[in-house]
């Protein structure tokens, strides 16, 4: 009875936030549209550095591992399109965290002056970074075409690894944005993860190539299920239900992130303008 009462209270706070963004979504966009072109403002370039950036960081490590260390194809795929398929969805995983944990420091003048719901802060930041992945998406779906790779349906399930990665996004950036005001380091210590994270998710390396005793081990990280699953959209062609064990754990697991975060966000929130 209790856990079923839990469920149904979680079920209504969903809605009452998604209701939320709904209604406020014209002044969600304007703040994304403002935050991705001040980000870029002042550049002679402007927000070609939005693409450029990634871009050039996929070629690098292109040609270190195809050209100097001359990496074969992995599962008798390109190097180059398995390894844009794995960095693409990480820029946007990176860029949004961190750029959310950060939101409402940022834009601290809505918290002190005026009755804004500053939990849509976070989204704001994701929404600018998501512009810029789709248009990676579709580059991506451009490359596979110029190798021969025609599209087919399995490329839509990438909108769900998409939106699963949001929702993990969002939680997490709930717990780090409503930290962050109280203690500063978070910043660095997310900074950090990225970093670690980045190493210990097969981004660039296959997980094959660890012993498969430590495959759990990786598995625990929710960024495996997103970088696997646009691989498995895109190259291996797996749909996510036929992860009988992967998904649900990857679901329990944003789902537990996205209620603490929602809790410890609207337990601090009284706070926020006392503090800022």
């Amino acid at each position: 009875m209790i856990i079923a009462q839990g469920i149904r209270n979680l079920f209504i706070q969903f809605y009452l936030f998604v209701a939320d963004v709904f209604r406020n979504r014209r002044i969600i966009l304007e703040l994304a549209r403002q935050d991705f072109k001040a980000k870029y403002l002042g550049s002679y370039l402007g927000i070609i550095w939005a693409f450029f950036n990634p871009a050039v960081t996929i070629l690098i490590f292109w040609f270190v591992f195809q050209v100097g260390f001359k990496a074969t194809p992995i599962d008798n795929f390109p190097f180059i399109l398995w390894l844009a398929t794995g960095m693409i969805p990480w820029f946007f995983f990176a860029d949004s965290f961190s750029s959310a944990t950060n939101s409402i420091i940022e834009r601290s003048y809505l918290v002190q002056k005026v009755v804004f719901r500053t939990s849509v802060l976070p989204i704001v930041k994701i929404l600018a970074a998501l512009s810029v992945h789709l248009i990676f998406i579709g580059v991506l779906v451009a490359m596979f075409i110029a190798y021969g790779y025609r599209p087919d349906i399995y490329y839509l399930q990438t909108l769900y690894y998409l939106f699963a990665l949001i929702v993990l996004l969002l939680g997490l950036s709930w717990v780090t944005s409503s930290i962050v005001i109280f203690f500063k380091d978070i910043g660095q210590i997310v900074g950090m993860v990225l970093q670690f994270g980045f190493w210990l998710t097969p981004i660039f390396w296959p997980i094959k190539m660890v012993p498969k005793e430590y495959h759990p081990l990786l598995k625990i990280n929710p960024a495996f299920y997103i970088i696997e699953g646009y691989r498995e959209s895109l190259i291996y062609k797996v749909w996510f239900w036929e992860h009988n064990k992967l998904t649900p754990y990857f679901w329990v697991v944003t789902v537990l992130i996205f209620v603490a975060g929602a809790f410890l966000f609207r337990r601090l929130r009284p706070h926020f303008a006392d503090v800022l």
